[in-house]
């Protein structure tokens, strides 16, 4: 949250100021949006296409990624049929310490999430645009031998990168 929105807030009250649109952004919507976001860049849809897809601008879209905007149940409904997943999928593996109901502050950051909070971007792989294009490449090879072999050698070196990262923890 900016100093100006904070002194706002301050200024006209807490009411005043949710009904306003300055409050901080509750932790499943930014959850959701960040599933929306995920499945969007993942199908290589832009926010454009994905906007008009259910009558919307891109910039709404954003803020639904964001979570500034809550989004209702039919909306949801509308996005899960576009981006081709059932409507659970945006809940899916949703950090329990996002049910708390605490709203997130920073309505108007960049990443997905802050420090301290379940949805910090450093954390999550599967937010990181070098996964995505990892993901569409791989899909991208029509051999389904080829593509197993592939993702078997994958495995094969994570396992092993992560034993030598285990073996020299112990040696400290």
């Amino acid at each position: 949250m900016n100093l100006k929105a904070i002194k706002d807030m301050v200024a006209i009250g807490k009411e005043a100021a949710t009904k306003r649109g300055i409050m901080a952004s509750h932790a499943v919507d930014v959850y959701v949006g960040m599933r929306m976001r995920q499945r969007r860049s993942l199908l290589g849809m832009s926010q454009t296409t994905l906007g008009k897809a259910v009558g919307l601008t891109f910039q709404q879209v954003q803020k639904y990624e964001r979570g500034a905007n809550r989004m209702g149940s039919s909306r949801l409904y509308e996005f899960a049929k576009v981006l081709d997943v059932p409507v659970s999928y945006f809940f899916d593996e949703m950090p329990s310490n996002a049910l708390s109901g605490r709203p997130m502050s920073g309505r108007g950051r960049k990443g997905f999430g802050e420090a301290g909070t379940p949805f910090e971007q450093e954390k999550d792989p599967l937010i990181k645009r070098e996964t995505l294009e990892l993901v569409r490449a791989y899909y991208k090879i029509r051999e389904g031998r080829v593509r197993k072999r592939i993702f078997e050698m994958v495995k094969a070196v994570g396992a092993a990168s992560h034993a030598e990262v285990l073996g020299r923890r112990r040696k400290h």
